[in-house]
């Protein structure tokens, strides 16, 4: 049994390493090409927080707002430069095949919430929220519906 105990512990110590990276910062705290791209990205939008991570050695800012009624997150590099946009999006706006797609790969599970994944410019996938009983999950698809190379 003890050697579950550490494997247990082991996990856990991981985990809060992992989210230990992510440090909640305020508006303040963003250098100028980023406050500039989040005033450009949050026109209309009511900010919930920032925060900033360490991305391969690298400094990112993730932003999250409400614009209408739907969450957006990006993450934005230091320099300024838009990384990435996740856009909360109505499931059945979305094409007939991405629809299938996710519906299929949730098999049994309810799609809670679907977002857009947009990397540097290009829609890059989409993501379902997924909940099957008490048990959360998370499902992609590619931008036509498709299966993905790679997580994104």
């Amino acid at each position: 049994m003890s050697r579950y105990a550490s494997l247990a512990t082991a996990f856990l110590l991981c985990t809060l390493g992992a989210s230990a990276q992510e440090k909640k910062i305020q508006e303040s705290n963003l250098p100028p090409a980023v406050q500039k791209t989040v005033k450009e990205q949050s026109n209309g939008a009511t900010i919930k927080g920032y925060a900033t991570d360490n991305e391969h050695g690298k400094t990112i800012y993730e932003v999250e707002m409400m614009v209408d009624g739907h969450s957006k997150d990006i993450e934005v590099a230091a320099d300024g430069t838009l990384n990435e946009i996740e856009e909360e999006v109505i499931f059945a706006s979305l094409p007939a095949k991405v629809q299938a797609a996710l519906t299929a790969k949730a098999g049994a599970a309810k799609i809670t919430k679907v977002e857009s994944l947009t990397k540097h410019n290009k829609l890059v996938a989409y993501e379902a929220a997924t909940l099957n009983g008490t048990k959360k999950g998370e499902i992609q698809v590619g931008p036509d519906g498709g299966k993905l190379a790679h997580e994104e």
